[in-house]
Formats: structure tokens, sequence, C-alpha cells
């Protein structure tokens, strides 16, 4: 008597369960990489906002320390000095925001 090997089948619905298994096996590494990667991205491009605003609002102190001097007293009385103006502090009036 030879012994007859019985292949088993597999069902349409057991087919694609492994297929659908193999492609979660396969796509979620992927999607786990790529996900970290899109957070890494943002998180330099949010770095690089943080610089810039920190430089420009170093830039604005230089400059709003600028303006203090130019409106110092000193300042104005030398300049007024230079163009034979006379000093009236009446007239003089400081912008603010």
């Amino acid at each position: 008597m030879s012994k007859k090997k019985k292949r088993l089948k597999l069902l349409k619905g057991e087919k694609f369960m492994y297929v659908l298994l193999l492609f979660l096996v396969i796509a979620i590494p992927v999607a786990n990489v790529f996900s970290k990667a899109l957070v890494s991205e943002t998180n330099i491009k949010t770095e690089k906002l943080k610089s810039k605003i920190e430089r420009q609002e170093n830039n604005n102190e230089s400059l709003e320390m600028q303006i203090n001097e130019l409106v110092s007293m000193e300042n104005i009385q030398k300049i007024a000095e230079e163009y034979g103006l006379s000093y009236i502090s009446d007239n003089i009036i400081k912008v603010n925001e």
C-alpha cells in the first residue's frame, strides 16, 4: 500500500487572512519609520524657527537700545546744538507702541 499525501487546501478566506497578515507585518514597520521621519523633520523645522525667532528678538532688543540712545537727552541736545537749534522740552515727542 502506498501512502498518499494529502495536500491541505486553503480556503479563500484563509488566503486573504495570510496575505493581510503578511501585508501588516511589512506595512507597520514601514509606517512606523515613515512617521518617525516626519516627526524628526518637524522637530528640525521647529528648532530652526525657534532659532530664527531668538535671533530676531535679539535684533529687536538691539534696535530698541539704539532707539533709546538716539532719543536720549544728551543726544538730542548735541544734535540741536549742531544745527543751531534751541532745546524746548515741550516740543519733543517720543512715539511708543
